[in-house]
């Protein structure tokens, strides 16, 4: 290489070094993107100050709310229960009625129960899946004392087996209805049948009616969240209370009431079906306690975010 070839490299690097247009054009390009990015995330910060603080402000009027809430619910189901047959559903208005106790005298129309779940409860420690029974209430002929309508009644927690056993005895409804009709076409072609079948319905006794006495606590419908399954009345998969869907499936006013059954006295000999406990009508998924967790949070994400943007925005010292 000639010393003029080596002259005009060294002075080019010179001139590299004096120039800053020339300088900035070597600028590696990740190094550019991380300022950019750092620029961008700064910038927000504030506005994320501001959110955080908000959202420990909400949380200020949700607990304040929610504590209303469950002193609400505690003074109704304080009161004395009201008497199911002065009940006039024809309006169907009940929700100035709900968490009101009330006292129901009917029969419980077995056939048409309905089973929503499934439903997890724990037993000493075990958790055991299972369904909430819902059964019609209807009303007990010529007892003035009783029910004047039918009514819904959530009667508690059954186990899977008790789902189980209905399904298989609706399916084998059907098998039972034919063969009676295969046996009444048999029996008209003989006299001695025919009279002898009468006889004997005649001396079979019907289905005994047992009152019973419901006190229950006057509810409506679930509001279930995006992640639980639509209800499909067709196949009799219920996942949450649906009342005006419940009614109708059991061939009842859209008015019908529906109440929770809460008998704190079970039979140790026959427990199924479990009935709610009414402090759990008190409890709310989220309660006060939980409302002021959250509160204490957003407030500590918002002190430490506005910390961080008061910091990098400060103007920085120059260095002498």
């Amino acid at each position: 290489m000639s010393a003029a070839s080596i002259s005009r490299i060294v002075a080019r690097n010179l001139r590299r070094r004096v120039n800053p247009e020339i300088r900035s054009k070597w600028v590696p390009q990740s190094s550019l993107i991380s300022t950019s990015a750092q620029s961008a995330f700064t910038a927000p910060q504030p506005v994320q100050g501001a959110i955080t603080f908000g959202l420990g402000t909400w949380q200020i009027f949700r607990r304040q709310e929610k504590i209303k809430m469950l002193e609400y619910r505690q003074i109704r189901l304080g009161t004395e229960p009201l008497k199911g047959n002065e009940i006039v559903p024809s309006s169907g208005n009940f929700d100035s009625l709900e968490f009101r106790r009330v006292q129901c005298k009917g029969v419980f129309d077995e056939k048409k129960s309905i089973y929503i779940g499934p439903r997890s409860r724990s037993i000493s420690g075990v958790t055991e899946n299972g369904y909430y029974l819902i059964t019609p209430l209807i009303p007990v002929p010529g007892d003035p004392e009783s029910i004047q309508s039918p009514i819904l009644v959530n009667r508690g927690w059954v186990p899977r087996s008790w789902r189980d056993k209905a399904i298989d005895s609706s399916a084998d409804e059907p098998l039972s209805s034919s063969s009676s009709t295969i046996n009444q076409e048999s029996a008209k072609t003989s006299w001695w049948c025919f009279w002898s079948a009468k006889l004997e319905a005649l001396e079979e006794p019907g289905p005994s009616v047992i009152p019973v006495d419901v006190i229950g606590v006057i509810r409506g419908s679930e509001k279930p969240s995006i992640f639980v399954p639509a209800n499909d009345p067709n196949a009799s998969q219920w996942f949450y209370v649906d009342v005006p869907a419940i009614a109708g499936a059991c061939r009842l006013s859209e008015n019908t009431l529906y109440i929770e059954h809460i008998n704190e006295n079970v039979n140790p000999s026959s427990p199924y079906p479990i009935p709610k406990d009414a402090n759990t009508l008190i409890h709310s998924s989220v309660m006060p306690q939980d409302h002021l967790n959250y509160m204490l949070t957003w407030y500590s994400l918002s002190t430490a975010v506005t910390f961080m943007a008061i910091k990098r925005l400060k103007p920085r010292k120059s260095r002498r």
